[in-house]
């Protein structure tokens, strides 16, 4: 039981580093995602607090002074507004990246496809069961596994070949041992996204 636990575990945390090395963050900055979200509650609410969970303690003043500005602007009319809200929406964040240690790229339109484990680590939230989540990221670092394997074994039976068929096997060994050791170390340290560090310096203000 504990080492399945260990690999459903690990599975997560496979398509978890898939996903910060390349479009995890994004979820962040796109119109319909949970920054922005909060954003508009705050403006429509006049209350910063909603914000300010998504930011490190460290920079709680530059966003209260850059919500202020945007209340101020908004009355000065619709078009105003827009920019304001707009400004606002920039500056979070990109406060809320820099915290994560990624670069602002700007804002993504609503609807941008993250892929299908973003949807399902937010669907399991509000249905309150992790079970499609688990095994979305679960088949996804088995699958992982298996083709690397399966890669591996071939181009070992060939390895004794040559010096390319050698190196070919050496490649794809690499590739498999450090992909399973990655699963396996990441999920046995507790290791997940950012929010153990984020909360530790944001004194709890983390997501």
């Amino acid at each position: 039981m504990r080492k399945r636990t260990v690999w459903m575990v690990s599975g997560i945390v496979a398509v978890m580093a898939l996903l910060i090395a390349g479009n995890a963050f994004a979820h962040c900055d796109t119109m319909d995602g949970p920054v922005i979200g909060a954003a508009q509650k705050s403006l429509s609410t006049g209350k910063v607090d909603h914000v300010l969970v998504w930011v490190q303690k460290k920079d709680e003043g530059e966003i209260r002074k850059a919500f202020q500005e945007t209340l101020n602007v908004r009355k000065l009319g619709p078009q105003a507004k827009d920019l304001a809200d707009r400004y606002f929406f920039e500056t979070l964040v990109r406060i809320h990246r820099a915290g994560e240690g990624a670069p602002f790229t700007g804002i993504q339109p609503a609807g941008t496809d993250l892929g299908p484990a973003v949807k399902e680590a937010d669907e399991a939230l509000e249905t309150g069961s992790a079970d499609r989540l688990v095994k979305l990221v679960n088949d996804e670092a088995a699958q992982g596994i298996r083709e690397r394997f399966a890669r591996t074994m071939e181009r070992r039976r060939h390895a004794s070949h040559g010096v390319d068929a050698g190196r070919a096997y050496v490649a794809s060994y690499v590739d498999y041992v450090h992909y399973v050791e990655g699963l396996y170390d990441k999920a046995a340290s507790g290791a997940g996204h950012h929010g153990e560090a984020h909360g530790a310096e944001a004194s709890g203000h983390a997501h």
